[in-house]
């Protein structure tokens, strides 16, 4: 029989949001799951903000200080989905105090950040996931399973694309994201943290790469207030300082070689995400806004070999816990009602599913190298990267 856990929100942008609304739907998509969240409280610094969220998805209570919900006994997991620069603080909190731990990437500004919330969680024996939700569609764990079960052959090269537009117009708001002490390294943390976490889910460790980094728009109107990823303003100019487009090559452990892009300025693309892996004997592609198709390459032919299109159905992935057939459209915020089923059930099982603090500290390395090779115009090793 399962029993019912209290969860805590942190941070009510539109991934707060997403979160919420997974842990009210996650048990109707996974009834035998052993425990079940129900919502205690809600934690956001803007005025009225988490009181409205409260009367919208039924917290029991809201405040402006997240640090009140670490007092509250009815709070035993939290999500935290508030700003880059608060993930330490408030990832390590949370873990120190005893709570499981459903944390956003990229989990903290830097490596360090990212490796002082997974060590306080591991001290505090904790359970955690973290938001690297594409690795959730269930085209994607078949193509993984297809790769690693030899259907393609040897891997020998690839190609990651997260292209986006939220940032492509000169008038979107100079918000937190654009600055270097809140966002961190711009589209490097927000979309190329996805793209290095899917090249690890498939094809496993990076070993060494090179990396370019661009800002396109030098310059954004100031706002005042919060403002989400699509805002504009219209107040005096202000700097940006972090990173609008990455491109990087990259070197795998097992030998394959990829090229890694990243762009939130990337005018025509609307979350043009996903992925091109080639092997010797065949090759696989996705690509985000086809969520539940996979194009696969596969046979002996080589040279005149073409894709076909796989529909994604119940033997594929959770997606049997959503629909019942294959074609049967799945969308974003069911990637999060895996993440937060994996979640739970690591909560109660004592053993992570789902992607890890572990892989926000790879993929935060990874970053990490990225900026060195900026600086050094050379290819940098992952591991030692700082």
């Amino acid at each position: 029989m399962s029993r019912p856990l209290g969860v805590a929100v942190v941070g009510f942008g539109w991934m707060g949001q997403v979160h919420s609304r997974a842990h009210l739907r996650v048990r109707h998509h996974y009834p035998d799951l052993p425990v079940v969240p129900y919502l205690v409280t809600v934690a956001d610094p803007e005025p009225g903000r988490a009181e409205a969220a409260a009367g919208r998805y039924g917290f029991a209570a809201a405040t402006t200080d997240w640090r009140e919900l670490l007092t509250d006994p009815r709070v035993e997991a939290v999500s935290v989905t508030a700003p880059n620069f608060l993930h330490r603080e408030i990832g390590t909190a949370v873990a120190a105090s005893g709570r499981h731990l459903w944390i956003e990437k990229p989990v903290g500004l830097t490596g360090d950040d990212a490796r002082a919330v997974a060590t306080a969680a591991e001290k505090a024996g904790v359970r955690s996931t973290v938001g690297f939700n594409y690795r959730a569609a269930p085209a994607v764990a078949e193509a993984r399973d297809l790769i690693a079960g030899g259907a393609i052959g040897r891997v020998t090269n690839a190609r990651f694309r997260f292209f986006s537009d939220y940032a492509a117009h000169p008038d979107g708001a100079l918000s937190w994201r654009f600055t270097r002490s809140h966002g961190g390294s711009g589209v490097l943390g927000d979309l190329a943290s996805h793209a290095v976490d899917l090249a690890r889910h498939l094809l496993g460790d990076i070993e060494s790469l090179v990396a370019d980094t661009v800002t396109v728009i030098p310059e954004r109107p100031t706002v005042t207030g919060a403002a989400s990823h699509f805002s504009r303003a219209g107040g005096p100019p202000g700097p940006v300082e972090n990173e609008d487009h990455l491109h990087a090559l990259l070197r795998f452990a097992g030998g394959a070689r990829g090229v890694l892009e990243a762009s939130r300025v990337a005018v025509g693309e609307q979350n043009t995400y996903g992925f091109e892996v080639h092997g010797t004997t065949g090759a696989l592609a996705w690509d985000f806004r086809r969520m539940g198709e996979l194009s696969v390459s596969t046979g002996a032919d080589y040279q005149s070999q073409s894709y076909r299109t796989v529909f994604v159905g119940p033997e594929h992935g959770d997606f049997g816990a959503f629909q019942p057939g294959a074609g049967i459209a799945m969308s974003y915020d069911d990637t999060k009602v895996v993440e937060a089923a994996g979640f739970l059930r690591s909560i109660a099982d004592g053993v992570p599913y789902g992607p890890t603090l572990d892989d926000a500290v790879a993929a935060a390395t990874a970053l990490d190298a990225m900026l060195t090779s900026v600086r050094t115009g050379r290819w940098e090793p992952v591991g030692s990267a700082g």
